[in-house]
């Protein structure tokens, strides 16, 4: 049992949620209940305005991902990097994944542009930097699914690196025990990754898809890993 967790849903990716997943939330509901968390949820509609009017601090505020951009200066997207900020300098526990990690970095004085490297897709095995964190990973890799084009350039101040790659510099970072990231998706399963793939991806060049998908049957997601690692950073 802990503390209610907010998740701040910043697309509901209408069309692309297959029809053994009712509603993108509950990845992250069934994740935390993976891991023994049993927990009261309020979801808010943030992609549409919708942000907490007050802060707990014995509570979760999570930043989920979104088909938009962070960078992206839509009204709902500038409501969220403000509230960020006040909910940080309040000390708000922030978990933040994909635009969630992104959307944070910018809020808090980091930079996000688009990766002309191409994009991240399928599992991703990268490298645990922060010591605290390799206990949960303790051969020093963390493997996470991933769907991206964006990434965090700039970590923000006081940030430390928690995990990185070649593709992906800045793939996790936190800060001090108040704020987690992750570029990857803990919440993604493989059966959802392999939907993305197979059902949304007309616009993603061929190799990397076939490459993703290939990933897929060669190495295991540690989202569990990550979720726990993240959970007792924040709440101890």
């Amino acid at each position: 049992m802990m503390p209610r967790i907010n998740i701040l849903l910043c697309d509901t990716f209408p069309g692309r949620l297959p029809d053994f997943i009712p509603n993108y939330e509950l990845l992250f509901i069934d994740l935390f209940a993976s891991i023994g968390v049993q927990a009261d949820y309020r979801i808010l509609q943030t992609w549409q305005g919708e942000l907490p009017a007050d802060i707990c601090l014995d509570e979760l505020y999570l930043i989920p991902g979104s088909l938009d951009s962070a960078y992206d200066d839509k009204p709902w997207i500038l409501s969220l990097v403000q509230w960020i900020r006040q909910a940080y300098n309040g000390g708000a526990k922030l978990m933040g994944v994909c635009f969630g990690h992104q959307v944070i970095a910018r809020a808090l004085g980091g930079e996000v542009k688009k990766y002309d490297g191409g994009f991240g897709a399928g599992l991703r095995a990268s490298h645990v930097m922060d010591e605290q964190m390799k206990t949960y990973f303790p051969d020093g890799k963390m493997c996470l699914l991933y769907s991206h084009h964006d990434q965090v350039t700039v970590l923000p101040q006081g940030a430390t690196l928690c995990v990185t790659s070649e593709f992906c510099r800045n793939e996790s970072y936190r800060i001090g025990n108040q704020v987690i990231t992750f570029q990857g998706h803990p919440e993604f399963t493989v059966a959802y990754s392999r939907h993305l793939l197979t059902n949304c991806s007309d616009d993603l060049d061929e190799t990397v898809r076939l490459a993703a998908l290939q990933s897929l049957d060669n190495m295991q997601p540690q989202g569990q890993e990550a979720a726990r690692f993240a959970l007792d950073l924040l709440f101890g």
